[in-house]
């Protein structure tokens, strides 16, 4: 008789790997169990076969018989002992995590915004570090949050802890159904465009081919993020050191040709007759969105060795080799080509290789493609564990809180982000989306950080390891705020758009969690236990 998994229990929350199924199970578990037998013993041998020259062992174990479903092997890469995830997040892996998630294509392509704002070379330098002095504060901010609250989870969990459910549901909803799959499809159509730039020169990428790219690219970082969480970060490592490796390559040049005496471009560098007061704020604007992406160890919390050394530690550092690095690198810049031809450039890092290193800038875009690749790397590995907490606290399906039996990945949590992203690639004006909701981001970070400095006072005797002064947290706060007010004043129809949106949350949150007026097919045990043995993952023990 055929021997395939049967549903979970959830009574001592252990799967049962060898029940076999009796004739009187339904016809829908026998369809899931058909798939999964078939997934497991026919799809997946031949797949590792022909891909790794080996295959998925199947010979029987523990007393089993020829044609039993195998018991599953640890991965030798995960700890044994509970199903949960386990903490391998290092101070390495939480420095490659930030910078490999801040340094994206934007300092190689396009770092025009803040001079064409800016007005000067001189100013433009001092936004530059006026913004990284000031991601700095917010980073410290989350540096005490993330040590004082152990929870997964970045912005959502803060807000959730300050000022409850309904405020963080509809961050959670902005963030389900726009800003996280439309930012991942963004940073992920750069990717398939400049992995494909060198082989289509000097001819324009088609379409349809930056989309397969991308497609391919989507697909290999959710495999990597599904299959284990060590080699996700060791491929964040290396990532993190190709960005750096490919500033150094803009850096050196240009530095040593300053120091022969190139500083022609520096001569009235703080000319203010070109300034207007609208456009500085809109250049602090594109230099805080520049450094967006210090908040994403906060995302993986629980993952984090030693959280109370390890995430201050990580964010220090990471803010000062990312502001040292831009800084660096516009400086770069501006010592090969004059302010009129950085605005005329169409990307930057190109015209520069092509002035300094000539046939070189050919492998620009492999450079800009690994970058993308490493923000969309860390992007996935930090959305997924929002996810994973939100479904926790009961705001989205039970299923995506469940763990893999060996991998120890939050599988589901991983997966849920796939479709989401492909159909905003393949569907609709993304770009639009992304400016409707935008200044969201902002908005809600400041409300995390007023979290804090409210705590403060609510929660005068909460353990914290790591405490900054106010003055930090209330400056960036402010910051933030008046980013959204500035995203009110330059673009009210968009912001006005995506702020509705947003609102959308409030019904959304009474309807699905305060009344719980879900589908019904969302709420019946037997699709939690089909996805568990589709999915083979289980509750985290705790």
């Amino acid at each position: 008789m055929l021997v395939v998994p049967s549903a979970f229990q959830r009574v001592n929350r252990e799967p049962l790997w060898h029940a076999p199924i009796t004739l009187k199970l339904c016809l829908n578990q026998w369809v899931v169990c058909f798939c999964h037998y078939l997934v497991v013993n026919v799809c997946l041998p031949c797949v590792f076969t022909r891909v790794f020259g080996t295959g998925v062992n199947n010979t029987p174990q523990n007393g089993g018989h020829p044609g039993d479903t195998p018991v599953p092997k640890e991965d030798p890469d995960s700890p044994h002992g509970k199903v949960e995830l386990k903490k391998k997040v290092t101070l390495l892996r939480g420095i490659s995590i930030i910078i490999g998630t801040i340094i994206g294509a934007g300092i190689f392509i396009s770092p025009k915004g803040i001079l064409k704002n800016s007005g000067s070379v001189g100013i433009s330098l001092v936004v530059w570090i006026a913004c990284g002095v000031l991601s700095l504060f917010g980073a410290l901010s989350y540096a005490e949050l993330g040590t004082s609250i152990k929870k997964s989870g970045g912005h959502y969990t803060y807000i959730l802890e300050a000022f409850g459910p309904q405020m963080a549901f509809i961050r959670l909803w902005a963030d389900i159904i726009a800003i996280r799959p439309a930012g991942l499809a963004v940073i992920s159509l750069a990717f398939g465009q400049y992995i494909l730039e060198p082989i289509f020169m000097p001819c324009g990428v088609p379409e349809i081919a930056i989309k397969l790219a991308t497609s391919i690219g989507i697909t290999s970082v959710m495999y990597l993020n599904s299959m284990s969480t060590s080699w996700t970060n060791r491929i964040q490592i290396l990532l993190t050191f190709c960005k750096l490796l490919a500033v150094a390559t803009i850096i050196v040049p240009g530095l040593y040709m300053l120091f022969k005496g190139e500083t022609r471009n520096f001569e009235n560098a703080f000319d203010v007759s070109n300034i207007k007061l609208t456009g500085l704020p809109l250049a602090f604007y594109s230099g805080m969105y520049a450094y967006s992406g210090w908040f994403y160890l906060n995302f993986v919390t629980e993952e984090v060795e030693n959280p109370e050394k390890t995430v201050p530690l990580a964010i220090c550092i990471s803010m000062a080799i990312v502001t040292s690095c831009y800084v660096l690198t516009n400086v770069a810049y501006y010592t090969v080509m004059s302010a009129e031809e950085l605005l005329a450039s169409q990307s930057v890092a190109v015209t520069f290789a092509e002035k300094t290193m000539g046939n070189f800038s050919v492998a620009v875009p492999v450079f800009v493609a690994l970058s993308c690749f490493g923000t969309m790397n860390g992007c996935l590995f930090a959305f997924s564990r929002m996810f994973y907490v939100a479904s926790r606290e009961g705001h989205l399906p039970e299923v995506l809180s469940m763990i893999h039996v060996r991998r120890h990945t939050p599988l589901a949590a991983v997966i849920i982000l796939y479709p989401m992203t492909v159909f905003q690639l393949f569907v609709g004006d993304i770009y639009s989306l992304l400016n409707f909701m935008s200044f969201l981001r902002w908005l809600f970070i400041g409300v995390a950080v007023l979290g804090l400095i409210y705590m403060r006072y609510t929660r005068p005797d909460m353990p914290r390891p790591f405490k900054v002064p106010l003055f930090i947290p209330a400056i960036f706060s402010l910051t933030c705020f008046f980013m959204v007010f500035l995203s009110l004043y330059s673009d009210p129809v968009n912001t006005g758009i995506g702020f509705a949106i947003s609102l959308t949350g409030i019904p959304a949150y009474y309807i699905f969690i305060v009344f719980d007026r879900r589908p019904k097919w969302l709420q019946k045990n037997s699709f939690n236990r089909s996805v568990q043995i589709i999915l083979e993952v289980i509750p985290a023990e705790h």
